[in-house]
């Protein structure tokens, strides 16, 4: 939904480490997706469906999305050792507008990327924060 929080990616140096710490604090199952690994809460789907996001399980059942999917939180990304943290990604109806209001704003675009199913931009607010503005396009 644009304007909103789409997911969370962890960076870290020890995925075991971290897949136990936070499964059994939030109750989250980690998936090898065969490109990364995937954070998932077990109904959090089912939630969005229910409330914020009715068609998701047909949508996603029409893109062909791995099994869970609707239930990601976020992704595992491998990161040098002491270098950790959590990087943030929004929804947003178009990434071009979005980061150029928030260039106007202040902010610097440090990358943009056209994949087959988004259109993303990496940007660094003025007190040096970064994240990620992502447009679904999916094919077709």
């Amino acid at each position: 939904m644009p304007g909103s929080w789409n997911f969370s990616d962890l960076h870290t140096g020890d995925a075991s480490a971290a897949a136990g710490f936070y499964a059994p604090l939030f109750g989250w199952e980690f998936d090898d997706g065969g490109f990364a690994t995937m954070m998932r809460r077990p109904g959090y789907g089912d939630h969005l469906a229910g409330t914020v996001d009715p068609g998701i399980t047909e949508r996603q059942d029409g893109i062909s999305a791995p099994p869970g999917f609707a239930d990601a939180i976020g992704w595992l990304v491998s990161a040098p050792s002491g270098q950790d943290h959590w990087h943030v990604t929004f929804t947003v109806a178009s990434r071009d507008e979005s980061a150029t209001t928030a260039v106007k704003l202040g902010a610097v675009v440090i990358s943009s990327d056209d994949t087959e199913w988004t259109k993303t931009a990496l940007i660094r607010d003025r007190q040096g924060a970064e994240l990620t503005l992502s447009q679904f396009t999916p094919p077709g």
